[in-house]
């Protein structure tokens, strides 16, 4: 296992959400993050089966474009009943040709759900890989999981993506109702980075 010893590090990807959430997450540690967007990066196409396969592609791109090390991640919604869609086409599904729109997601998950008369609880896992990538290739994966279930209708305007219909184990309430700093302590991607601190940070 590398560790990890810059003070600067860029995070592949253009959603100001995971971005904001990445940086809460590592500015204990005194590393300055700084996004896709920031360096004028366009996004690659995603066009591996796996977590990991595109935030290999998201990585290796952004290293080779800014020659600074670089974390990008994949992740989703994977939803029991119906085989662990949307999985890796969890934004996929919330394209609509103009911008992405997570309500229409929402509900197309919820449709389909329905479509298949899934039992309750309709159980579902938020999963995050990290790919943490250094200028010479080398990379580091690290997993989240966050178990919980789909409900419906969509509970609160906090978080992003399909955050308003998850609702964790052991919780009451959806992502989409949590306090950013209650999230950021359990959500799957807070996982995945603690696994990469304790391996390459601390």
């Amino acid at each position: 296992m590398r560790r990890f010893d810059g003070r600067r590090l860029l995070v592949a990807t253009h959603n100001g959400g995971k971005l904001s959430e990445m940086r809460a997450l590592l500015a204990p540690y005194g590393v300055e993050v700084t996004g896709a967007a920031d360096a004028g990066l366009a996004e690659p196409a995603e066009t591996e089966t796996t977590f990991v396969g595109n935030a290999r592609i998201k990585a290796r791109a952004a290293v080779e474009a800014t020659g600074l090390p670089v974390l990008a991640d994949d992740s989703g919604i994977c939803i029991d009943a119906l085989g662990g869609a949307p999985g890796v086409h969890t934004a996929d599904w919330a394209e609509t040709g103009n911008g992405r729109d997570f309500a229409m997601a929402m509900a197309r998950a919820w449709q389909e759900l329905e479509d298949v008369d899934a039992a309750a609880p309709r159980s579902a896992q938020f999963r995050c890989t990290l790919v943490l990538m250094w200028p010479d290739g080398h990379d580091e994966v690290f997993e989240g999981i966050l178990p919980g279930k789909v409900v419906w209708p969509p509970r609160g305007e906090e978080g992003h993506g399909y955050d308003p219909i998850f609702q964790p184990d052991g919780h009451d309430i959806t992502l989409g109702q949590m306090p950013s700093e209650l999230k950021n302590s359990l959500s799957h991607r807070a996982r995945a980075v603690a696994a990469m601190i304790e391996s390459v940070f601390a």
